[in-house]
């Protein structure tokens, strides 16, 4: 997979982060769907196509399978009645990769992590997704200091 833009997202003026974003919860998204691995899925892709993932893109989906317990058990423990399971499918990859940049991603500010993953939800999910995205990131945004201690 390449980061060029496309056209939609060259009017929106995205950011080569936020098309790394949007390519990391698609191959989380495709792996969980097809029941895959997703450094599988990665491979695969990578060998069959002439698309290629970028540093920003791999060093997401490495950062989310490497921490999905925890980031699974923290989106688990501030979602207030949403088990993960019960999220649509692109909630959670969304979900993911907003939590792991807000808790392990020093360079990236939190509320840039939050709003990238609003953006997506608006993007890629249902009308009520980025509301919900925002409301749970933002509870992890606020105890952050207690999930990294």
């Amino acid at each position: 997979m390449t980061d060029t833009p496309s056209p939609s997202a060259a009017k929106r003026g995205t950011t080569a982060r936020s098309r790394s974003r949007q390519r990391a919860v698609e191959i989380l998204f495709e792996a969980e769907a097809r029941g895959s691995s997703v450094l599988e899925g990665i491979r695969t892709r990578r060998e069959s196509t002439d698309l290629q993932v970028n540093e920003y893109t791999q060093r997401l989906v490495e950062g989310v399978i490497a921490d999905q317990e925890r980031l699974d058990e923290a989106l688990t423990s501030y979602s207030r009645g949403w088990p993960l399971d019960r999220m649509p499918a692109v909630d959670r990859a969304i979900l993911r990769v907003g939590a792991w940049e807000l808790l392990f991603q020093d360079d990236v500010p939190d509320g840039v992590a939050v709003s990238e993953a609003v953006a997506l939800a608006a993007a890629l999910s249902t009308d009520d997704s980025p509301e919900f995205v925002n409301g749970l990131l933002g509870r992890l945004q606020q105890v952050k200091p207690t999930l990294l201690a």
